[in-house]
């Protein structure tokens, strides 16, 4: 009888109070003041990340797999051992794709621990506190050759503490029917792609003209002043959400429907792979193949590779609004296309840009000198107008059609594919010390096509299953 509740009313947790209190709260242009906060963590996060990612290939194949470095490494030599028991022998330049592919690709793994371990033990606060504390370390110990693996080991796990908690608070500041939930992740997100532009124009340049520890202590500065930003915000995070061990419970039996809806979902995941085989190629092989065989100067100045990253994230920022404009302006005219379609159609764009870089590859076999820069930019363009159709197109995809209470679940399955697709690539990258560039990029062309044809196919058998409307027509 204690905890019965008085006059009937509901029983208010901290978080349904602290929602309730940021409701009138527009400090922060129109929203709560932890949106800033969080926002600017995550934009020294992602500039850290993405800083040391636009450096990790490169620096593995030009410098510390040469001869006189490779010894230095702690732990190496049973570590390459183990991976070409897996994958043969391997070059160097094949053996930092693969390094970089099973890093890239750990990434999108480590959160599901790191959101296991924020609802389950230590709340979000904290859960993120460590990530960025390990994400610092490790790109401090970027800047030591000795210190590769430690490096990786502790960014993987900072990664997984960090990405999906932080995130989660973002949602938290607002209450379920807040309108301006959607406004605050669009903010959220402008920082991330700030932070992607910026990071290798920094970190690369540092990297690639300075030193290759300058470029990793600048993102490991990056991430302190991230951690900096949190700890100072603290007062305006929301408390963690009261955990309700009766959900499960409470969840609805799933149906023969459902179970169907989820096969289907994963089983889409390595077709999904294949759809982004030509964008995850950017932070590997291509930067390797791309600084020897474009002419890398633009209005007279000679750039550093990694400033293509730079560019692209430039690109694929403003086509995605572009893709938005579009699907906006068609659906007022004609009936839009379903997800599946509109993958099918990102897919088959995003084909055509590694027949660019055959083409680019073709002419450098010819001259036997690198090609213009404008050929990049074309690739960039090609390849960012699909992958604007693709990646959001199949979270609002896993979003819509995942059962009733699954939908975080299905979410972090979706991100499988990313995983998929990088581990990959690291195979993938490899064979550019084995074979031409030309056959190399219509391998990549090859693959893509390989997975229009098969989402071609799942659309046609599966399309109604995946369908808003399948629900409601196996219900009557």
């Amino acid at each position: 009888m204690a905890a019965e509740v008085k006059s009937g009313a509901a029983i208010r947790s901290p978080l349904d109070e602290f929602q309730q209190k940021t409701r009138t709260q527009r400090s922060f242009i129109g929203h709560p003041p932890g949106l800033g906060w969080l926002s600017m963590s995550e934009v020294w996060e992602r500039f850290s990340y993405y800083g040391m990612q636009a450096l990790l290939v490169l620096y593995m194949t030009n410098y510390l797999f040469k001869p006189e470095h490779i010894g230095k490494v702690w732990g190496f030599q049973p570590f390459s051992h183990a991976i070409q028991a897996v994958y043969g022998p391997l070059s160097p330049q094949a053996l930092a794709s693969v390094i970089f592919g099973l890093y890239a690709g750990l990434v999108y793994v480590t959160p599901l621990f790191g959101g296991w371990l924020a609802d389950r033990v230590l709340g979000r606060t904290h859960t993120v506190i460590i990530g960025a504390s390990l994400m610092a370390l490790g790109h401090f110990l970027m800047a030591f050759e000795a210190s590769l693996l430690p490096a990786l080991s502790c960014l993987l796990l900072g990664v997984g503490c960090f990405k999906g908690n932080i995130a989660a608070q973002v949602g938290d500041l607002y209450a379920e029917n807040d309108p301006r939930r959607a406004d605050g992740f669009m903010i959220y997100f402008l920082g991330i792609q700030i932070a992607v532009i910026v990071s290798p124009l920094v970190c690369g340049t540092l990297g690639q003209t300075v030193g290759w520890h300058w470029g990793f202590g600048a993102a490991g500065v990056g991430m302190v002043i991230g951690l900096g930003v949190y700890l100072t915000g603290r007062y305006a995070l929301p408390p963690e959400p009261a955990r309700d061990k009766s959900q499960a419970a409470k969840r609805p039996p799933l149906t023969g429907k459902d179970w169907r809806v989820i096969a289907i979902l994963v089983a889409l995941l390595p077709v999904l792979a294949l759809s982004l085989v030509s964008n995850q190629e950017i932070f590997n092989a291509y930067l390797i193949w791309a600084e020897k065989n474009f002419q890398l100067v633009f209005f007279g100045e000679t750039m550093p590779i990694t400033w293509m990253l730079s560019v692209d994230a430039f690109v694929s920022t403003g086509l995605m609004a572009l893709v938005i404009w579009f699907w906006r302006w068609w659906s007022k005219r004609w009936t839009e296309p379903d997800e599946i379609t509109k993958i099918v159609i990102g897919t088959a764009i995003s084909a055509f840009a590694p027949l660019v870089l055959a083409a680019a590859a073709w002419r450098v076999s010819l001259t036997g000198h690198p090609v213009s820069i404008f050929w990049a930019f074309g690739f960039h363009i090609v390849n960012d107008l699909g992958f604007s159709m693709v990646l959001p197109t199949g979270l609002a995809l896993y979003s819509r059609a995942a059962p009733k209470g699954l939908g975080g679940t299905m979410i972090a399955v979706y991100y499988l594919h990313l995983f998929a697709g990088n581990m990959l690539i690291g195979y993938i990258g490899g064979l550019l010390s084995v074979m031409s560039a030309v056959n190399f990029w219509l391998l990549h062309a090859g693959l893509m096509a390989a997975g229009v044809v098969l989402l071609l196919i799942v659309r046609a058998v599966f399309g109604h299953i995946l369908a808003p409307a399948y629900g409601e027509a196996k219900a009557t």
